[in-house]
């Protein structure tokens, strides 16, 4: 059985949830109660990846899969679209987006390039309105992937510091006035200007090739699994965080930060 034949077994499961006399708690949801099923499974998918384990991110898109299909069922259900058509239009995209690989088109041999034409051909496809802005079409969230789209949006029109030494200068302003906000005690101030300092990291992270989405979910995870660390080592001298203190549980962390760079 080739890959991907048994997507109809899925769909065929997903029907018979949804059918009378099926799951109750399937039938009730709705395209906008099953929103934050599709960001929750979206972000395991991520932590899967960040752990490393082939088992659990095979189990993570399956979960994601199935929102997938959960939803082209609903439209099905109301008459506008299916699983086919979701297949359909992904396939068509790629493969006229890809010229280089289905059609006759030359010289586009590296990523950059391929880049640009995909803008290309896209830009082609949808020409929207005469006065289409720069920024037009980028997904709202998540924020940090946004705030690296729209950075390297504007870099592709020079709106942009030539390196990351500019970017870095930039994160160091934005620190010095987070801390002067502070100390001026104006939340709304406060709150602006941290922002501005995340947009000036998620810049940064771009010109050094880093994406800062999964930087965060890597650090998190790793953060997570320090913390982890720490507890069992009080849990072996029987007290709990609770009952520690900052300068002990820092020790911990450096202790357990120490040995696992030595590995």
């Amino acid at each position: 059985m080739p890959p991907g034949a048994s997507l109809s077994r899925l769909v065929e499961i997903m029907d018979r949830l949804l059918a009378p006399g099926g799951c109750p708690w399937d039938r009730e949801q709705t395209l906008e109660s099953l929103r934050p099923f599709l960001v929750e499974e979206t972000y395991e998918v991520l932590d899967a990846l960040s752990q490393g384990s082939a088992e659990h991110h095979c189990e993570e898109l399956g979960d994601l899969l199935f929102q997938i299909v959960f939803q082209s069922a609903l439209r099905r259900a109301a008459g506008e679209f299916d699983i086919d058509a979701v297949i359909a239009g992904i396939s068509d995209k790629l493969v006229r987006r890809h010229p280089h690989v289905f059609g006759d088109t030359a010289g586009v041999d590296t990523a950059d390039k391929v880049l640009k034409q995909w803008d290309e051909i896209k830009a082609a496809e949808k020409p929207g309105r005469a006065d289409k802005r720069v920024l037009d079409g980028i997904p709202a969230g998540p924020a940090l992937a946004r705030a690296q789209k729209i950075g390297s949006r504007c870099g592709k029109v020079g709106f942009d510091w030539p390196g990351w030494e500019g970017s870095f200068d930039k994160v160091q302003e934005e620190v010095h006035e987070v801390r002067a906000a502070i100390a001026g005690g104006n939340a709304h101030e406060i709150h602006d200007e941290i922002g501005d300092l995340l947009l000036a990291v998620v810049n940064l992270a771009r010109k050094v090739g880093v994406d800062a989405e999964n930087a965060l979910v890597d650090a998190t995870t790793k953060f997570t699994r320090r913390f982890e660390a720490v507890e069992d080592r009080l849990a072996a001298a029987g007290k709990t965080p609770q009952q520690s203190n900052l300068e002990e549980m820092d020790a911990l962390w450096n202790e357990i930060k120490k040995t696992a760079a030595q590995k």
